[in-house]
């Protein structure tokens, strides 16, 4: 016979761990602002609390614009998790489940679930290709035309998902 104890254990553990329902990106068209409603279409994050907000689907992060402060991603709690990699005038586009986060001009990656897996440590990084990302510490950018730059470095190296050397 199982305790009813465990039963009521199980339920709470089970309601904890439920999936929380994603908010959606509202905006009004007359004055520019955005935020977020749930499926209820209650309020989640009103109309101008960020300059922008570039998710239209808010799960476990969403990318905003802080008035004044850039891009950023926050939670669910509207906690800043990170500043993501800017590429191609937005957020860094997520290649094997991970996009490039930046924090005081170095590079690193975090998860989709806005987990940082690598602290930013390297002068810059490409996305993870078959498990591994090329990194070097001594980038230069050079421009390629008047639109256009690159990365060159003397030392490229490449880590895995969890920031480690292997070439």
């Amino acid at each position: 016979m199982i305790n009813k104890a465990l039963i009521v254990s199980l339920l709470l553990v089970s309601a904890c761990h439920a999936k929380q329902d994603p908010l959606f990106l509202i905006s009004d068209s007359i004055s520019g602002k955005y935020g977020y409603v749930n499926s209820k279409n209650d309020t989640i994050i009103p109309l101008g609390k960020y300059q922008f907000c570039l998710t239209d689907t808010f799960k476990k992060l969403a990318f905003v614009s802080k008035y004044n402060s850039g891009i950023i991603a926050i939670n669910r709690n509207e906690e800043v998790l990170f500043k993501p990699y800017i590429f191609d005038n937005g957020p860094d586009y997520v290649s094997e489940g991970y996009l490039r986060i930046i924090d005081n001009n170095k590079m690193g990656f975090a998860d989709t679930n806005g987990v940082i897996t690598v602290k930013p440590q390297f002068g810059c990084a490409f996305p993870f290709e078959k498990g591994l990302a090329k990194v070097s510490n001594d980038c230069q950018i050079v421009k390629s035309d008047p639109e256009h730059s690159k990365w060159e470095s003397e030392h490229w190296f490449y880590i895995n998902k969890q920031g480690k050397r292997v070439k």
